[in-house]
């Protein structure tokens, strides 16, 4: 109802000071008449006394002095207010009554009823009528009575109107100036109200909460002004937090944005990114008719770095391959890094064989100088494959298999090239697909087979074994080794193939000593992902005790390669199994690391040379003097020799004229199963073969 709160407080205030002047004035009118009637009662006393003295002379006879009082009451009844003046006897008999201006009010039931005898002395009557009794003469013996009986309603009335006038102006103007002067006070004391307000509103409108208002006032709006300041002042502090925190919040969004497509470390787009844009190109691409192709790679041997020189000079070469692919690729472009080493180039709708081609050959160029980095110049080539959106029908994730399965094909073809995808790649996909997934049910069903090749001496007497494994698998036929063996590798099969041989083998053993009475070993071959096995040795440990078999006939065969990418664990491993009593072989001596620092800390028996040396005996003077130089280091460091892969009589006759001390080769035998090899001979005769190795009789 009310806009503003003085409103309704200047009204409450006026309605208080003028109810509280009409009561000042209504009390000061009480008060007057109060006093008015004692004076007029006093003035009736002494005017009825006054009578008495004159009269009382004159009432020894009633009757005879009715007439001289008569006279004597006629200047009294001349009073204007004077109502009546009765004369009673000592027994109370009127004697006389004399009406004065006043009389008309001797109607009036009040003075009708009026009994002088009832009355008292100086009877101070209501009603506006004074009355007075006096009693003349003795009280003891009254000669008689008086009664005067005065009006005091018309003076008093006159008295108060004359009063009222007189006294009701100044009172007027009192309120007038109390009402002003209130109003005024209301007015400056909330004043600093209607400022505080406007204050408020001008923030309000204005959202500027550094303004702050200036108010003086030590009262409770002064406070209250002050309270604002600092809830202000909170605010504004609260502002600025908030501020700052939604701004790091953006900047976390856009931080989680930047991590959530784009790779962290080389600030490529990542895989989420590059995936969702592929699958929008492939589609619009089914739409418009068109083709799209991709460059799939990873790094060729940066496991090695990564694993030998340590996360942090790896995450550095990643850098350098993202900066070295970015700066050879055109406008429209598009590199990403998909996850640890692999990376994909998006060609910008180029599918020609030709360009292809020669963006993979930049791609693979562009690797060709090494990567100097702390004072090392290390060489990482790449590996890619090239795949096209039409062989996958627009699935994109029949695009990234196809460029996966092409740049695995690049590695298989010494790595450092690129290869094109073509549709009969997938079949060589599936043939993998099903090989792995067909291992396991393949040891539960018997198919793997151990075929037996023999090792011979100098004599050409049967000294040892080793164990091939091979794969008859029901649908593919005999499948060998180098193909299963990297499928189960990749897969983490191994381990069960691996327990498979040796359990397999342990069974043989028996048969294998009652063909051959004399000393020999059955070598078994063992993998990198084996010697990373921490059960290995207690899985032989548990066979052999369960075949009851002596370690003495036991050997196991391990790529230098393989032995020095797990060096710690398998070096406790081979000494713990040469204290069992096991042989250790390395093989393929002079393919891998051949480090001679090594040799020393090794724990083998027998150094085993590849086969590549052997077919270049007679073609290479280089050969020669490797293997020469080979089996004399293995002499003086009293160390066995095996030579694999003999064929022929001069190879034969060149190793066993330099040392060598056990001979594997078709010339002897070819990998055959147990039941052939049991009816092969214990021991060759040299002079019954012919140049090529070929046996005429026992």
């Amino acid at each position: 109802m009310f806009k503003s709160i003085k409103a309704p407080i200047s009204i409450a205030v006026t309605l208080s000071m003028s109810v509280m002047a009409a009561l000042v004035l209504w009390f000061a009118v009480l008060e007057y008449k109060s006093l008015y009637l004692k004076l007029a009662h006093s003035h009736t006393v002494s005017l009825a006394n006054g009578v008495i003295k004159n009269i009382a002379p004159s009432m020894l006879s009633n009757a005879e002095n009715a007439s001289s009082i008569s006279e004597l009451l006629f200047l009294l009844k001349e009073h204007e207010h004077v109502i009546s003046v009765r004369v009673y006897s000592g027994d109370y008999s009127l004697l006389l009554e004399e009406k004065g201006p006043a009389a008309i009010r001797l109607n009036e039931p009040f003075l009708k009823s009026l009994d002088a005898s009832v009355l008292a002395e100086d009877k101070f009557a209501s009603n506006n009528v004074i009355v007075s009794r006096r009693t003349i003469g003795s009280a003891a013996n009254p000669d008689g009575f008086l009664m005067l009986l005065v009006d005091a309603k018309a003076p008093l009335s006159a008295s108060i109107k004359g009063l009222l006038f007189n006294v009701a102006p100044l009172i007027f103007i009192l309120w007038l100036l109390s009402i002003v002067g209130t109003l005024f006070f209301i007015h400056r004391l909330f004043r600093p109200l209607g400022e505080l307000s406007v204050f408020t509103k001008q923030v309000t409108d204005t959202k500027d909460y550094a303004l702050r208002q200036n108010l003086t006032s030590r009262d409770e709006i002064g406070t209250l002004g002050e309270n604002i300041n600092r809830l202000l002042e909170m605010i504004e502090v609260e502002l600025l937090i908030n501020h700052e925190q939604n701004q790091t919040l953006v900047d976390q969004q856009e931080t989680m944005i930047r991590l959530a497509n784009y790779d962290s470390l080389t600030g490529l787009p990542n895989r989420q990114l590059v995936l969702d844009n592929l699958r929008l190109e492939l589609a619009r691409a089914r739409r418009n008719g068109y083709d799209l192709a991709l460059l799939f790679f990873d790094l060729d041997g940066f496991k090695g770095i990564n694993d030998s020189l340590g996360h942090e000079t790896g995450d550095l070469i990643l850098i350098e391959v993202a900066d070295r692919v970015s700066a050879l690729l055109r406008e429209g472009d598009l590199v990403a890094r998909l996850g640890g080493d692999e990376f994909l180039v998006l060609p910008d709708r180029e599918t020609r064989d030709s360009s292809l081609e020669h963006m993979a050959s930049r791609l693979i160029d562009a690797f060709s100088d090494p990567f100097e980095l702390r004072g090392l110049s290390l060489s990482v080539g790449v590996s890619v494959g090239v795949a096209r959106a039409i062989d996958a029908d627009y699935d994109l994730s029949d695009l990234m298999s196809n460029a996966d399965l092409a740049m695995y094909r690049s590695k298989a073809n010494g790595r450092g090239s690129y290869t094109i995808f073509t549709p009969d790649m997938v079949e060589s996909h599936k043939r993998k697909f099903h090989i792995a997934n067909a291992i396991e049910q393949g040891l539960r069903d018997d198919e793997f087979l151990i075929y037996y090749q023999v090792k011979v001496d100098k004599a050409a007497k049967v000294i040892g074994l080793e164990a091939l494994l091979r794969w008859q698998h029901p649908e593919y036929g005999m499948v060998m080794p180098n193909e299963f063996i990297p499928i189960a590798e990749q897969g983490g099969k191994i381990s069960a193939i691996t327990r498979w041989v040796i359990d397999k083998v342990c069974q043989d053993l028996p048969e294998l000593r009652a063909w051959l009475p004399h000393r020999f070993r059955v070598s078994m071959n063992l993998s990198g992902h084996d010697l990373r096995d921490s059960n290995l040795f207690d899985n032989i440990y548990e066979i052999f005790t369960r075949h009851n078999v002596n370690p003495e006939f036991v050997e196991f065969e391990v790529t230098e390669s393989a032995y020095l990418e797990n060096f710690a664990s398998s070096n406790k491993f081979f000494k713990r199994m040469s204290n069992m009593g096991c042989a250790i072989a390395l093989d393929d001596f002079g393919t891998g690391y051949s480090s001679l620092s090594y040799l020393t800390q090794i724990s083998i028996d027998t150094l085993k040379i590849d086969k590549q040396f052997v077919h270049e005996l007679e073609t290479s003077e280089r050969s020669r003097l490797v293997m020469g130089a080979i089996i004399d280091l293995a002499k003086r460091l009293s160390l066995n020799v095996c030579a694999e892969g003999i064929e022929n009589k001069p190879q034969w006759h060149y190793l066993t004229e330099h040392g060598c001390d056990y001979i594997q080769g078709f010339m002897f035998s070819k990998p055959i199963p147990m039941d052939e090899l049991i009816k092969s001979p214990k021991q060759y005769v040299i002079e019954q073969m012919d140049t090529a190795g070929n046996i005429y009789n026992n």
